[in-house]
């Protein structure tokens, strides 16, 4: 499920509420979700968030037997499998590209740092790792409080905002399906 359906079920309830109140009911729910990712983080015992760790155990079980071949301090030649590769530990690259893209080792990375003995996991990009993970949801969302605590510059309170024009309503049933985008053909 994406983003923007996750958050309309979110507020199927709450869509009529006035402006302050939805903000408050999103305020509330992205709090609890923050707070509860913040917990998960935590309690990760692994260098690696779970879902890369998992990943990273898979790749590495699949370099076992793979012939690895130095070709220069850096540059490894790693054979087996479906598709060989040339590794650059030092610049974190592979011929297979999915190294270089997706910043996780792939499996002639790993094979290529243990042939080396280098840690596989210092060839990782510190994005996955429990540290950025916890540091993300580190920060706290506080409620914003009620009107009479907001501390509103002059300048803002000065302004005159006007409710949009509203234009005649159509007749009849409300159009409750979208129009198709460009390129987009309905079934």
């Amino acid at each position: 499920m994406n983003m923007v359906k996750s958050l309309n079920s979110m507020l199927v309830n709450a869509r009529d509420f006035p402006y302050v109140a939805l903000l408050d009911v999103i305020q509330e729910k992205m709090s609890k979700w923050w707070n509860d990712r913040r917990i998960v983080a935590m309690a990760i015992t692994t260098p690696l968030t779970p879902s890369r760790e998992s990943e990273f155990r898979s790749r590495f079980a699949q370099s076992n037997g793979r012939h690895t071949s130095q070709l220069n301090p850096v540059t490894y030649h790693v054979k087996g499998g479906e598709l060989e590769g040339v590794v650059d530990i030092f610049n974190k690259m592979c011929t297979c590209k999915e190294f270089d893209i997706n910043k996780l080792p792939c499996v002639h990375a790993v094979a290529a740092a243990h042939h080396a003995q280098v840690s596989v996991y210092s060839l990782v990009s510190p994005y996955y790792t429990k540290e950025y993970y916890v540091l993300a949801y580190s920060e706290t969302i506080y409620p914003v409080g009620s009107q009479s605590q907001w501390d509103v510059p002059n300048e803002v309170a000065a302004r005159v905002v006007l409710p949009r024009e509203v234009k005649d309503k159509k007749k009849g049933r409300p159009k409750t399906s979208r129009f198709p985008s460009v390129g987009e053909f309905r079934k």
